[in-house]
């Protein structure tokens, strides 16, 4: 994992950089979630709404409606599939939970992937750090978790 200004970025994934999404690689499925910098630009969550197991989604498309105390928009599906899992419960639970752990007990959604062509189109671990060490030092961010 590389860090910069406080920012995580595991270079065990791939990335979405328009989207500011991660994926992880897991045999046939991808587990996805949002970037440290996505979570500290966006500011604590408080509400998000969920597409249910076994939905069909597109790459490109929302995946989810994310709402902040100052930002609402949508996170984007990083590939085509059918979601298999989504992280509803430990979200229920605190939905802070991006906030707190962007890259493990905060992921979103589990995705059955349907090309390895899209795969492609992402970028790996080391080119997304140095895409988001030049973004955080162009726009001055400090990356910073939500604490109780």
């Amino acid at each position: 994992m590389e860090t910069w200004a406080g920012c995580a970025i595991p270079t065990d994934r791939y990335y979405d950089l328009d989207a500011d999404v991660w994926v992880k690689v897991e045999g046939g499925l991808a587990r996805v979630g949002m970037t440290d910098v996505a979570q500290t630009r966006m500011g604590r969550l408080v509400q998000l709404s969920w597409k249910p197991v076994g939905r069909n989604v597109a790459r490109g498309r929302p995946l989810t409606v994310l709402e902040s105390a100052k930002w609402v928009g949508p996170l984007i599906s990083p590939l085509t599939g059918v979601i298999r899992e989504n992280n509803r419960v430990a979200f229920d639970a605190d939905v802070a939970v991006a906030n707190r752990d962007p890259y493990e007990v905060g992921w979103l959604y589990l995705i059955e992937y349907s090309t390895n062509e899209e795969l492609e189109g992402l970028v790996d671990g080391p080119e997304a750090f140095e895409h988001y060490r030049e973004m955080i030092e162009r726009e001055g961010i400090q990356c910073f978790r939500c604490t109780e």
